[in-house]
């Protein structure tokens, strides 16, 4: 009974967050899991900060084509959720980022920590990317960086070192999103 009381809270604290309105049973559960999940105490211990390299993708099981090259790329990296409102409004942003920068080296890959392929796939038709989109299904991509929101963004240099952290998504994120790429773009070799 106490887990379900520490869910509840989780997930008021996330929903506080977020200005969401909802307690359905089963958005606490995932809430209150996400967390769990990605709590430092169940990773490597550390959180992933401003200038450690990020982990190497494809040492991991994500479902889903990976775009390559990477190497000497400015790199996003977002974690979301088919279930996460804002994760949805981050969507139109980070679509308008990759239209206008990927012919620039922007690379952009939204990591779903959805368990559920067919909750992505629902999702993906109702709001199709241009960008690539990959499931984490195990989770252990996110445990391993920390995720602590969602989304929990990770934009990373030309050398694959995080240079700027997002956690969560607000209304000025977008703008903070333009003026780090711009940055990096200008720093990444030609």
């Amino acid at each position: 009974m106490g887990s379900v009381r520490l869910a509840i809270r989780a997930h008021a604290r996330f929903a506080d967050n977020f200005h969401m309105k909802t307690t359905h049973p089963a958005a606490v559960l995932s809430g209150f899991l996400l967390l769990c999940l990605t709590n430092p105490g169940t990773a490597t211990g550390e959180t992933l900060k401003v200038g450690d390299p990020f982990p190497i993708l494809t040492q991991f099981q994500l479902d889903g084509p990976l775009p390559s090259p990477l190497k000497g790329k400015v790199v996003l990296v977002d974690f979301w959720a088919s279930w996460c409102p804002p994760c949805k409004a981050s969507f139109p942003v980070m679509a308008d980022l990759h239209k206008r920068y990927a012919s620039r080296g922007l690379v952009i890959i939204a990591v779903s920590v959805d368990e559920n392929k067919s909750a992505v796939e629902r999702f993906l038709k109702k709001n199709p990317t241009p960008f690539s989109v990959v499931r984490d299904s195990t989770q252990k991509l996110a445990a391993t960086v920390d995720a602590q929101t969602l989304p929990a963004s990770f934009l990373l240099d030309a050398d694959g070192r995080v240079r700027f952290l997002h956690n969560g998504f607000k209304e000025d994120t977008g703008k903070q999103y333009e003026k780090e790429i711009e940055m990096l773009l200008k720093l990444a070799p030609q």
